[in-house]
């Protein structure tokens, strides 16, 4: 795959999420999790899709279970819990495997792109992609979705769309 517009994810209503709708359009993929001490940042991404949405920018939560079990939910469970507590309107996939050799094409994708210290090592790790579909950087869990340097790469990134 040489983009990241070739992807589809399973959602988490159930359908499917075509990245290839949002050709030409900056993503910014992050995997979530609901018990987590990060938990919050699902708040920061909100604001960043009600900011940015209009000028382009994609937000894709990925829930995984990956690190500590923190995403042990249902799909409605998680949906339930993402709208409840922070408003989340933006794109959720499917809980999905993002480490290893059971991680999501996308994931796997990314790791090939990015390389080792790119590997989500724990929840809420952050993908920009940029609008030509090709990852450009990565934010640990520590760096907040609403960081300076995460808002500056994201308009960046819109510049070239």
């Amino acid at each position: 795959m040489d983009s990241a517009y070739n992807f589809i994810l399973p959602a988490l209503d159930g359908g499917s999420i075509d990245l290839a709708a949002y050709r030409g359009r900056p993503l910014l993929v992050v995997n979530t999790a609901s018990r987590c001490g990060f938990t919050p940042q699902y708040e920061g991404l909100q604001a960043l899709w009600e900011q940015y949405e209009k000028a382009g920018l994609v937000v894709i939560g990925v829930p995984s279970n990956d690190f500590g079990e923190q995403e042990p939910g249902s799909a409605e469970e998680i949906a339930s819990f993402c709208q409840k507590n922070f408003g989340v309107t933006f794109p959720l996939a499917a809980r999905s495997h993002v480490k290893g050799p059971q991680a999501i094409p996308l994931f796997q994708w990314l790791d090939s792109r990015l390389g080792f210290l790119a590997r989500p090592r724990w929840n809420f790790f952050k993908y920009l992609i940029n609008s030509h579909g090709q990852p450009t950087t990565w934010y640990s869990s520590l760096t907040p979705p609403t960081a300076w340097r995460v808002r500056q790469s994201i308009e960046g990134a819109l510049r070239g769309f």
